[in-house]
């Protein structure tokens, strides 16, 4: 399955404790590069987060946004310190066993005590972030998974058609190809006929098949034809694969290409010229296409 490298995913999760946003947005980049936008308070999540997307995304500049809004919650709880509190009274009560007093030990008066309420704030655990966190997370691989995926389908779906191109193209230039040696021989004998008629001497038959031996072999596309054949051949292939395959893809377009200039270079035949040309054109743009593959 191809996958573009271009895509978006949003994905949300709300329970009792919070309400989180996430979105991730992906572009085309030479390797896997995620950057994270988040609350402070989540930052002990970054590679948690970070690993999960890698898992799926292999490829490109990934951007996450995360929004978390905290529900008001009791933060804090109150207890009376008992040990401390038995202490005082049995204290009290002493003084006033000693001292024959009669005032009776208060509510307000234990209130009062240092160390007689406790008070202790509460803090939320990681894994309570992470499992509001989590969800979120996976729903939004999955959209721009889903995302990248049909994007994907359409880039090879071009890339096909440009594939099936350069093959038409190809095959003009192979019935082509013979003809340029046939016509460089006519005119070659031709041109020597003429000359050596002024001369009054005769053609060396054998000479000329020598120069024009040399000729066809300067100009020989056929290996280069046979590998051009062999690439695209590849490419289908690569194009069925479920695994990345936009580095694969890249090297062949750069081969393709180097085979079509050497084509160019070889081949005086104007006809053929332009037909280099036309080759050039469609394998320029799969590789704008493949830019974008993952």
């Amino acid at each position: 399955m191809i996958y573009s490298m271009t895509g978006f995913g949003r994905g949300e999760h709300s329970n009792e404790a919070f309400d989180v946003t996430l979105e991730i947005k992906s572009v085309n980049n030479r390797y896997c590069d995620i950057i994270i936008k988040m609350p402070k308070k989540l930052n002990v999540f970054e590679d948690r987060i970070k690993n999960k997307i890698k898992a799926q995304l292999s490829r490109g500049r990934i951007d996450v946004y995360i929004n978390l809004d905290e529900k008001a919650f009791d933060n804090y709880e109150v207890t009376a310190n008992y040990d401390v509190l038995d202490k005082y009274v049995k204290i009290y009560k002493d003084i006033q066993a000693r001292y024959g007093l009669r005032d009776d030990i208060s509510l307000t008066m234990l209130t009062r005590l240092q160390d007689g309420i406790d008070v202790s704030y509460l803090e939320r655990g990681e894994e309570e972030y992470w499992r509001s966190i989590e969800p979120a997370l996976n729903q939004a691989i999955e959209r721009i998974l889903e995302m990248r995926k049909q994007e994907g389908q359409q880039l090879k779906n071009d890339i096909l058609s440009k594939v099936e191109s350069i093959r038409k193209t190809l095959i003009i230039i192979e019935h082509q190809a013979p003809r340029i040696v046939d016509a460089y021989k006519t005119k070659m004998k031709e041109r020597i006929s003429e000359l050596l008629s002024e001369l009054n001497a005769e053609l060396d038959e054998i000479r000329l098949a020598n120069e024009i031996a040399i000729y066809a072999d300067k100009t020989n596309i056929n290996e280069e034809i046979v590998r051009i054949y062999s690439h695209l051949e590849q490419i289908g292939k690569i194009l069925a694969s479920n695994e990345p395959v936009g580095r694969k893809l890249d090297f062949l377009v750069q081969e393709l290409n180097r085979e079509v200039n050497t084509i160019g270079s070889k081949s005086p035949d104007i006809d053929i010229s332009n037909l280099v040309i036309e080759l050039k054109s469609d394998i320029e743009q799969i590789r704008e296409q493949i830019q974008n593959i993952e």
